[in-house]
């Protein structure tokens, strides 16, 4: 505070104190001293700034904050209550924008009008430009990713097996909001004076250096991105990789896993997978079947005729089953081979069980009321007995 400021009001004072006693009234003294008291506060300057102009800056932030504050409280509310009676998710995502990216973003303007009216020093007016500037960054890629990440999940949803897809596109948003967050990191320091080019550069010669250090990753990298265009399978799939098989539960940038029959997880890589033959069992939409049977030799020709006849009226009177043949294979060692064949109309093990199940009862059954006996691995020994000239001739050997 400087002295011409403290010295006018005290010689204001004293000039008072030196005229008539009615004019020197405790009114008469806050009626005409208290504004000039009051004027030479507001007036001092502290950090190049007055303190009615300090003043001004936070009444403006109040200000500020309770709009913010009545729209976050009245209007914000209604629009979420709206937008969660409607059956649309455009709506949901707009809302869910404003509460994460618009409302910090709305705080930290506010603080920026606020201090327009101050004159900051160089250091401190550096350190709010980059503060401001990280902060409509973070919210600006927050808000692109979130964009690209709900127009990508909505396209999938609306194809065939949507659920499954949207499951698999995580990976590829990792991917996705990497990049963005790296073009926003860009345009922050060419903001900021930096010469990108220079760091662009710098980050093509390096990816070089690591693309050649990190082969392996990359390939599991690069055949993520086959599985998820080519979809030779996707999460919930039955899949048989060698002698592996499982349900996939994961895919996943480098690695893709599946829960096998027996419970434990099965961990594949990517590049594993696309160099192997797989199997999808859940894209099967019919399965076919072949069984054989065995029945004894001494099968009276008539009952073999019949044979194939009662296992087609066996199948055919079976839901969700397709005969397509059954004929006398061959004369085996200890049984006569019956050959059968028919097809599943679904891709379910399980039904196909309950199906052949179904048909071994049956076939067990009409069997036992045609007396016709299945055939098991037996031999039977022919001994003849010798005659006496042969054991004459053994005995004179002897």
């Amino acid at each position: 505070m400087c002295l011409c400021c403290i010295n006018f009001p005290l010689l204001y004072i004293i000039n008072i104190y030196k005229r008539p006693p009615e004019r020197r009234s405790l009114c008469y003294f806050i009626k005409y001293c208290k504004p000039l008291i009051m004027n030479s506060f507001l007036t001092e300057k502290y950090w190049g700034n007055t303190v009615q102009q300090y003043l001004i800056a936070i009444g403006v932030l109040v200000i500020l904050v309770l709009l913010i504050l009545i729209f976050k409280n009245l209007l914000l509310k209604k629009l979420k209550k709206w937008a969660d009676s409607t059956p649309g998710k455009t709506d949901d995502l707009i809302i869910r924008g404003i509460e994460r990216s618009l409302m910090p973003l709305l705080y930290v303007g506010a603080l920026y009008a606020s201090l327009q009216n101050l004159a900051i020093q160089p250091t401190p007016a550096k350190w709010l430009h980059i503060f401001f500037s990280v902060c409509v960054m973070v919210v600006s890629v927050r808000l692109i990713s979130a964009v690209v990440m709900y127009v990508f999940t909505n396209f999938l949803r609306k194809q065939e097996r949507g659920e499954e897809k949207t499951k698999q596109v995580k990976g590829i948003m990792i991917l996705v909001s990497a990049l963005i967050w790296i073009v926003g990191l860009l345009f922050l320091l060419d903001n900021w004076g930096v010469n990108v080019t220079t760091f662009v550069a710098g980050l093509g010669i390096g990816g070089i250096a690591i693309a050649l250090a990190a082969q392996t990753i990359l390939g599991d990298l690069f055949s993520y991105f086959v599985i998820f265009f080519d979809r030779p399978f996707e999460i919930g799939d039955f899949i048989v990789v060698q002698d592996k098989s499982g349900t996939v539960e994961y895919i996943g940038i480098k690695t893709t896993r599946l829960r096998s029959i027996s419970g434990e997880q099965l961990v594949f890589s990517n590049t594993d997978l696309t160099n192997s033959r797989v199997h999808n069992y859940k894209r099967m939409e019919k399965r076919r079947i072949v069984f054989k049977f065995g029945v004894t030799y001494d099968t009276p020709a008539a009952k073999l005729a019949r044979i194939p006849e009662m296992v087609k009226q066996i199948i055919t009177g079976l839901p969700d089953t397709a005969f397509d043949r059954s004929h006398f294979l061959n004369f085996a060692d200890s049984s006569l081979e019956f050959e059968n064949v028919y097809f599943i109309l679904a891709g379910d093990y399980g039904l196909y069980m309950d199906r052949q199940q179904a048909i071994n009862l049956q076939l067990f059954e009409i069997f036992q009321k045609e007396d016709i006996e299945f055939a098991f691995p037996t031999q039977t020994v022919y001994i003849n007995q010798l005659t006496d000239n042969h054991q004459n001739v053994i005995s004179n050997r002897s």
